[in-house]
């Protein structure tokens, strides 16, 4: 499979694909594509449609396929920000934070990632439950904003605020840290917690996390009144 990844700051993946290449998908990301692009809607077994559907993605996924010949296929990220491939193999699984997967090849496998520490899941704003993406091929993962991209040594922790981590490699460990002394809590606006993550691995941390978007228009939204 080829491809390019081109706009900002709504960026685009356009997929060219060769007879016998199959790319999967979630409900409504396909944004255009050539007319002899075939969809097959599936679940792919009850364990994983219910695994997918924890994870905050749709029960059923989309699979593409060009008959005929060569074709072409468009998928589009949902808000301001970028994609960016990944090269999904053993050993290199990805986590990813809900809805951060776009579109894959589909030899690339999207299963639930459960945080092993419960504070985690609760407090740290990625949730309790993420997206892991195993098996081998490339694999189009949506950021909010920019990225910047951290490799951690083993033992090597870096510090984030609620909604910033976007995805880490499988080797790295997460959990939830409480910002030191009630008055940093209170008056800090940082809130009570921060997110921890230690390598060895990469970390992907976007810089327009869509819940602090949510929280900086919200005084500005007109309400209305009876």
């Amino acid at each position: 499979m080829r491809y390019e990844i081109k706009g900002t700051p709504l960026p685009v993946a356009i997929c060219y694909l060769e007879a016998g290449e199959k790319m999967i998908t979630e409900k409504g990301s396909m944004s255009w594509m050539s007319p002899n692009m075939e969809m097959e809607t599936n679940a792919g077994g009850f364990g994983k449609a219910l695994g997918r559907m924890f994870s905050g993605e749709s029960m059923f996924r989309n699979t593409y396929s060009p008959k005929g010949g060569n074709g072409m296929i468009a998928f589009a990220s949902s808000f301001p920000g970028s994609i960016v491939p990944f090269e999904i193999e053993p050993g290199k699984e990805l986590i990813v934070q809900k809805s951060g997967f776009l579109a894959s090849e589909s030899t690339v496998e999207l299963s639930v990632h459960i945080q092993k520490k419960l504070g985690a899941g609760f407090f740290g704003g990625e949730g309790f439950i993420m997206q892991k993406l195993s098996g081998h091929g490339v694999a189009f993962v949506e950021f909010d904003g920019a990225v910047m991209e951290y490799d951690l040594a083993a033992g090597q922790s870096i510090v984030l605020d609620t909604g910033y981590l976007a995805a880490m490699e499988a080797t790295c460990n997460m959990e939830i840290q409480q910002v030191a002394g009630l008055k940093n809590k209170l008056l800090g606006g940082e809130g009570f917690f921060n997110t921890v993550v230690t390598g060895p691995g990469k970390v992907y941390i976007q810089t327009m996390p869509i819940n602090k978007v949510a929280g900086a228009i919200t005084p500005y939204i007109p309400t209305s009144s009876n």
